[in-house]
């Protein structure tokens, strides 16, 4: 799988909880790979199934779980809001994982289930004021899939979604004033965006884009790029690539908006920066940055270790 942020954080919940010795069932596709106990009644997700009705799967994978609620002490839901409505017909307590918000027009669905669910966000600032939530739990990587890079290359780095929000056009234009080759790997979200905005500005040579990767050759991206430019221009909950990048020792220059403080070490494991300008200057100043600290750094906050334990904590509170 090149791109599903949600199911990868749900993964490493499960790894890492296997991990510590719980007993744990995850609800999922027929064809995933866990060292739990796996549940399904859809065989595959998706994108594997032309033809599929996204509503339907849905409906008869939620169910699957909520027919069979009474055999678990807690139910950890990374499924949005559709799964908050079974809640008031079961007596096992939900745990939601609230991975931002598609639209404020879901919120009233959260408020309606505040009182009897449980809420956790990936980041403290990504929280509604109309919700109540039990903590702040980081996303978390495994990361023995991230090598450290101690001498990278010279090149910059846009690793995301081709999308305005993520600030492709602003990657290619801060590499442009750094006078430094940027390579662009991602899935193209934007079919539009990209054809008007990034396609005419890559030349193979200055600007290059390798196309949407798999793990092997994220790693090799991440790692040996002198820096992760991530000129974000939304509220962005978390970012698991800045998390990743840290994690191979590369430094990553962010636009200073939603998580990115929380994520980032301002001139220790990166820089924040308000626009194109400051970004490229910041490009100078990147051999200030100790790549090991962005090692240690992520390791400590980001690991899927640090997540389950958190996430433990969070269960052991419920449950009492």
């Amino acid at each position: 799988m090149k791109y599903g942020p949600w199911e990868q954080v749900a993964s490493n919940v499960v790894e890492g909880l296997v991990a510590m010795g719980v007993d744990v069932t995850l609800f999922a596709t027929g064809n995933s790979i866990t060292a739990g106990k796996l549940e399904s009644v859809v065989p595959t997700g998706y994108a594997e199934t032309p033809g599929t009705d996204a509503k339907v799967v849905e409906c008869l994978h939620i169910s699957n779980l909520m027919e069979q609620a009474g055999r678990f002490d807690l139910i950890h839901n990374h499924f949005d809001f559709l799964p908050l409505t079974y809640s008031w017909l079961i007596r096992t307590p939900i745990l939601t994982t609230i991975h931002g918000f598609s639209s404020p027009a879901i919120i009233p669905v959260y408020k309606r289930f505040n009182d009897i669910c449980h809420y956790v966000s990936i980041s403290n600032a990504d929280r509604s004021e109309e919700l109540e939530y039990l903590a702040t739990v980081y996303n978390g990587i495994d990361t023995q899939q991230f090598s450290f890079q101690e001498k990278p290359a010279e090149y910059l780095l846009y690793f995301g979604r081709i999308h305005p929000d993520k600030g492709t056009w602003e990657a290619i234009q801060i590499a442009k004033q750094a006078k430094r080759q940027l390579l662009i790997a991602g899935l193209v979200q934007d079919e539009a965006y990209f054809q008007e905005k990034i396609q005419p500005q890559i030349d193979g040579e200055a600007v290059v884009y390798v196309g949407n990767v798999g793990p092997t050759q994220r790693n090799e991206l991440l790692g040996n790029a002198l820096a992760m430019l991530h000129p974000i221009r939304f509220e962005e909950p978390f970012g698991l690539s800045v998390a990743e990048a840290m994690l191979c020792g590369t430094p990553v220059i962010a636009f200073s908006s939603g998580s990115m403080p929380e994520l980032i070490q301002h001139e220790e494991t990166g820089f924040l920066v308000n626009n194109v300008a400051e970004a490229a200057a910041a490009v100078v100043s990147l051999p200030k940055i100790e790549r090991a600290a962005c090692r240690r750094h992520a390791v400590e906050k980001f690991s899927r270790e640090r997540m389950a334990q958190d996430y433990l904590t969070v269960y052991r509170q419920i449950l009492r």
